[in-house]
């Protein structure tokens, strides 16, 4: 009987064992948003490579690794809207709760060192939905100015009676 405990804790702690890639995805959905709608937008990741183009509200799914050792995604968003000032908008990629408590709790050094430092599952990308409200460009270049030169007159001839 002892036997059979032992073994059966074992094998409960090595299926355990890297509870984010259990529980976590290797992509995460976020809501892209921005105020006014209608904005056009670019995700670009670590290495500069377009991941995805849209048009607010949209929503995307992202990879959460890179599929490296340790190899969490990085992205940033620019928007841009004609009248409006482009923004840029950095996300961060962070190890989750799952990853950081789960393999504690439940002995998971092969979890820590093994598995889910390949896989997305123990990253959660920050902010979870995005949302940015662009500033009006008024820029000088961008705002009509009324054209202060002098008209030139003209006389009319006047014809006689």
């Amino acid at each position: 009987m002892k036997k059979f405990i032992l073994t059966s804790f074992m094998a409960s702690t090595i299926a355990l064992t890297g509870c984010a890639t259990i529980v976590g995805d290797k992509t995460q959905t976020l809501p892209i948003s921005s105020n006014p709608d209608g904005a056009n937008f670019v995700i670009q990741d670590e290495q500069d490579m377009v991941v995805f183009r849209g048009v607010t509200p949209s929503k995307v799914q992202l990879e959460k690794s890179t599929g490296k050792y340790f190899g969490k995604k990085e992205y940033k968003i620019t928007f841009t809207k004609a009248g409006y000032q482009p923004q840029t908008y950095q996300l961060e990629t962070k190890p989750n709760g799952w990853y950081i408590g789960g393999n504690l709790v439940f002995g998971g050094l092969i979890g820590y060192l093994a598995v889910d430092p390949f896989n997305g599952g123990m990253y959660t990308i920050h902010p979870e939905q995005v949302g940015v409200s662009l500033s009006l460009d008024n820029s000088p270049e961008k705002v009509a100015t009324p054209n202060t030169s002098k008209v030139k007159k003209t006389k009319r001839s006047k014809s006689k009676k």
